[in-house]
């Protein structure tokens, strides 16, 4: 949609964001919102490092802003686009403009990035005047055109904007080099006036992409602003320009101008404040000749900042009294949502939380596990084991227990291909499958009779010798019931073939552990089942879980209520499950090392029977 050149947004503008700033967005969804666009004024984000959609919120709804790896692809699909507000730090600001500057349905450029090279500002400032093209910045917060389209931060929050009463145009064209007093600005111009109708923020640099005087003078032609505002700093010569352009009659419209850095002639030798164009390099560029230099061409100038309010007021009256503007209706808004972080951020809610966790943060300035920091978990060596005793059983379980599952991992790592676990990972490698789904495959396995006895037998050994029932007895009743003692049973081992996984965790409990009445007690069943056949063993879960059942139970690191919970939790054969992570993950990797084949399962090991 083609408007006159004296306007440089509208409320059809739309713009591109390049290098999204979700903040900024956020801001100027809300603007919009605030001020009754029927549609979001961003159309589009650039971001080179991939493709999507960026969810905003628009009012109270969610809304979806396409995101692309070029500015072409984005240009393409959005040929009414007319504004490119670039968030590049100052190593691509440059590059990034001066590519998108190629694009003629793009109009107006505001780059943000302060500290970009003079040289480079000059050149994207040169190219911008020989194609037309606005070009705001860099080291700019951007611009704001009342009621109708605001670029990123520019005037800040919602509430700012509702004070300032951004949301709706007023009769006061504003130009500052400062971003940081613009707001401060916005007010005092919105308590004498009837507030502005245009804002721009040219940036700090002493190079700008446009100059003070060239938006003072599309301001003039605008009919419906009545008056101009100017607020400049030491150092530069925008005010001597000005004061040409009102000699010429290029300015004809009453402006008012203050000049900040007065302070300056109270340091020694040359101060600088803050931007990098707020320097006097010479005598004409102190602020106080500008400023003496404005008043004798017949500018309004204030004599102090404290002034600037009550010449406002005097302008503008005066304009009202001779007819030349008309204070507007106040529209009524509508409220917008706070975000729920903001919100709970600043107390404004309080929030029931879907998810607690007691184990770990990660909200501080390091993780921590079960409230230890990260580094004095590295620090102290805790190692695997130490770090399950913090985050399974939130404590520092003894050193014996410690040392005791470091041992479990170890012997439960692997035991060869043809257990189902290894097996069915194989299987899922050889398919040609990812790490985590052939690892997967291989842990839904685990169960009751592969790897996941360990909490059953603990179960059953501990309650056993707790309420006294003799080995026998416990045998008796589980033929009774028809069923098989968990951790009891072996394949392959034997009493005259045993497994030394067992053998050397016994050797370890015994040596090791204060006390260990429920693994002895195992061991008095296995000898009743072993009668009746040799393969009867204590296996490794059964092992595994008596001694374990030691810990909780016969130790003063957990009451009887914990260590009951911790059996009905399942907590144990997470040991198993960590320890085979590794032996499985060991297959998978050892299969797609040696690059083998589809597996098939051979017809001779299948006894089909139709």
């Amino acid at each position: 949609m083609s408007r006159p050149d004296y306007i440089l947004f509208d409320k059809e503008s739309t713009a591109i964001i390049f290098n999204n700033q979700p903040r900024a967005v956020q801001r100027m969804l809300d603007y919009d919102y605030v001020i009754g666009r029927k549609q979001p004024s961003v159309v589009a984000i650039v971001n080179p490092s991939g493709k999507g959609l960026y969810p905003a919120m628009f009012g109270h709804r969610e809304c979806l802003i396409p995101v692309y790896a070029t500015t072409a692809e984005a240009v393409a699909e959005h040929p009414a686009a007319d504004v490119f507000i670039n968030f590049a730090s100052l190593r691509s600001a440059w590059a990034s403009t001066r590519t998108a500057m190629n694009h003629d349905s793009l109009r107006t450029f505001v780059v943000v990035a302060e500290g970009m090279p003079e040289r480079q500002a000059r050149e994207l400032a040169q190219i911008a005047e020989e194609k037309g093209k606005w070009l705001i910045g860099p080291a700019t917060v951007g611009a704001i055109a009342a009621g109708a389209f605001k670029t990123g931060n520019s005037a800040g929050t919602v509430d700012n904007i509702v004070h300032c009463k951004l949301f709706r145009p007023g009769h006061v064209g504003f130009v500052s080099k400062s971003g940081g007093m613009s707001n401060e600005m916005y007010n005092v111009i919105a308590k004498h006036t009837s507030g502005i109708y245009e804002g721009v923020a040219l940036g700090g640099d002493r190079f700008p992409g446009s100059t003070a005087t060239r938006h003072l003078v599309r301001m003039n032609a605008n009919p419906d602003i009545a008056m101009l505002v100017y607020l400049g700093e030491t150092g530069g010569n925008d005010e001597y320009e000005m004061i040409e352009a009102v000699q010429k009659g290029e300015i004809t419209k009453p402006l008012v101008v203050w000049v900040t850095g007065g302070c300056a002639r109270l340091f020694p030798g040359e101060a600088q404040f803050g931007h990098a164009g707020a320097s006097a390099r010479n005598e004409t560029e102190t602020t106080e000749a500008k400023l003496e230099a404005l008043r004798k061409s017949g500018i309004h100038v204030p004599e102090s900042f404290d002034d600037l309010g009550s010449v406002l007021g005097k302008v503008f009256d005066q304009l009202k009294r001779n007819g030349k503007v008309r204070m507007p209706v106040e529209p009524k808004f509508p409220h917008v949502p706070v975000d729920f972080d903001e919100a709970l951020r600043s107390k404004l809610i309080r929030n029931k939380p879907s998810i607690i966790s007691t184990i770990s943060d990660d909200r501080g300035e390091e993780l921590t596990y079960n409230n230890i920091p990260i580094s004095r978990i590295v620090r102290e060596q805790y190692g695997p084991a130490g770090v399950i005793s913090e985050l399974w059983f939130k404590r520092r379980l003894p050193p014996h227990a410690i040392a005791f599952m470091e041992m479990v991992l170890v012997l439960v790592a692997d035991h060869g291909p043809a257990v189902s676990g290894a097996h069915n990972a194989i299987v899922a490698a050889r398919a040609g499958k990812d790490l985590v789904s052939s690892l997967a495959s291989g842990l839904l396995t685990v169960g009751p009779r592969f790897g996941g006895a360990i909490d059953d037998a603990a179960k059953v050994f501990s309650h056993g010798m707790l309420n006294k029932l003799s080995p026998l007895e416990l045998i008796e009743n589980h033929k009774n019931a028809g069923q098989p003692i968990p951790g009891i049973g072996h394949r392959v081992k034997s009493l005259e073939n045993p497994d030394m996984r067992v053998e050397i965790l016994k050797e370890f409990v015994f040596s090791k552990f204060p006390a260990s009445p429920i693994l002895k007690y195992a061991l008095e069943v296995e000898a009743l089942t072993t009668r009746k056949k040799n393969t009867l063993i204590l296996n490794v879960d059964g092992a595994i879980g008596a001694a374990f059942a030691d810990i909780l139970f016969s130790g003063n690191e957990f009451t009887p209520q914990e260590a009951e919970r911790y059996l009905e939790l399942g907590a144990l054969n997470g040991l198993f499950v960590v320890g085979r992570s590794i032996g499985i993950i060991g297959h998978f990797l050892d299969q797609r090392r040696l690059e083998q084949p589809l597996y098939r399962h051979a017809y001779h090991d299948i006894a089909y029977m139709g």
